[in-house]
């Protein structure tokens, strides 16, 4: 069957998470991506995190599946008409260099549209124009500037970073997304266009219903939160829900660092609920009766739940609340995440085959469409596919090439 994006050319000249993270879902889809890497290094995260001596670390390995590498020295100026040449015939040129590190090389965005007007040029930076647009970007900085560290954690502890890469990858999301919307407006236009993300901004676009908050505090505290006191900012609130129901991490048996389940305690369940676990005093003791109650007094009612979930496993209270329809998750840690039978025969937990580590576990593409299943290959070794491209895309021979190879222009 034919894949959404076969027949569209990816130029990938990104590394680390943002831009591979953005790029992989593109080759997932059928695009044929072309990794660019600098001869002998290649991109940082193949040597960085590496658990197998010489081998590519499952850093590199996660997030480059179904891509081509090509190894070019743009310091050299052979190597830089390689480049012209795939930009040509390229539908999508993505990169996450530092700002203007591109421009320094001669591929100014008016020098790549002269080159083929129909490219999407998609960058990837830390922060947009202003002054932190010359600022290095990471992960957690971008968490930190994003105001998602701000809200999160407990409010007599230090601002919290979470583990979900929502910096990097999250960027890489939104990045997919300007990507495909340009692609679509080419068909119109037959023009391409220059699409730019920060990771500042994506965090951001992330926690909107926290900068929701920060609006609604002039009128007063936030009574959905469990916090005593409120300040002119947004607190931190543990695991309280966010939203209009209630919420909180209960502790399950037998008790370990993961024995825990997340519990909405809604308006309309909240009779089955009590009637569950056996509390139905909640039901006419003023403090629990009525949903403006239980809001100021969270800390107990959840101590009175909790005093049931510690008598069962977290996957035994997720069956008794969901036959009563309660909203719950348990928390799964990653060991059951990659055991999980369900996610393995939904795809989104995938056996991939390499050639020097031999078999390593990936997340699939979440992202489903009926009419472009996803197969899920494996990264490129440096590269692996120089040659082929080199030959197939660019019609060079094997004299060219080696004198290319001879030169170090590849």
């Amino acid at each position: 069957m034919a894949k959404a994006l076969d027949g569209v050319r990816v130029l990938d000249m990104s590394h680390v998470q943002a831009g591979p993270s953005c790029t992989q879902i593109l080759g997932w889809f059928g695009a044929d991506v072309i990794k660019v890497e600098l001869p002998g290094k290649g991109d940082a995260t193949r040597g960085q995190l590496r658990d197998i001596p010489n081998v590519d670390s499952l850093y590199f390995t996660m997030l480059n599946c179904n891509k081509r590498s090509i190894t070019v020295n743009m310091k050299s100026e052979k190597g830089k008409k390689i480049i012209e040449e795939l930009l040509k015939i390229s539908d999508i040129l993505v990169e996450n260099f530092a700002p203007g590190a591109l421009d320094r090389q001669g591929f100014t965005w008016e020098k790549i549209r002269q080159i083929n007007p129909r490219v999407i040029y998609a960058s990837i930076k830390g922060f947009g124009p202003g002054p932190y647009a010359d600022c290095k970007a990471y992960e957690t900085a971008a968490q930190a500037m994003g105001g998602a560290m701000s809200t999160t954690g407990w409010p007599d502890g230090p601002p919290t970073s979470t583990g979900a890469q929502i910096g990097d990858s999250g960027t890489g999301v939104h990045a997919l997304a300007g990507i495909l919307a340009a692609l679509f407006q080419r068909t119109v236009t037959g023009r391409g266009q220059r699409v730019e993300v920060a990771m500042q901004d994506a965090v951001l676009n992330l926690c909107r219903v926290k900068m929701r908050d920060q609006q609604r505090l002039k009128h007063g505290p936030l009574t959905e939160y469990p916090n005593k006191t409120f300040s002119d900012e947004v607190p931190r609130s543990g695991n309280a829900s966010g939203g209009g129901q209630l919420g909180h991490g209960l502790r399950c048996k037998p008790g370990g660092q993961n024995d825990y389940i997340y519990v909405i305690a809604q308006e309309a369940i909240w009779e089955p609920f009590m009637k569950l676990i056996g509390r139905e005093d909640m039901l006419t003791d003023p403090k629990f009766a009525k949903i403006g109650e239980r809001r100021k007094h969270q800390d107990e009612m959840w101590k009175n739940i909790e005093g049931w979930s510690l008598k069962y496993t977290k996957f035994e209270v997720m069956r008794m609340l969901n036959e009563i329809d309660v909203p719950c998750g348990p928390i799964l840690s990653m060991k059951d995440l990659i055991e999980d039978k369900s996610l393995q025969e939904r795809g989104i937990m995938v056996d991939v085959k390499h050639p020097q580590r031999g078999v390593f576990k990936n997340v699939g593409c979440p992202i489903n469409l009926s009419d472009s299943p996803v197969e899920v290959w494996s990264s490129p070794l440096l590269g692996e596919h120089t040659d082929e491209i080199l030959k197939q895309v660019l019609k060079y021979d094997d004299k060219a090439i080696s004198q290319l190879r001879a030169e170090g222009a590849i």
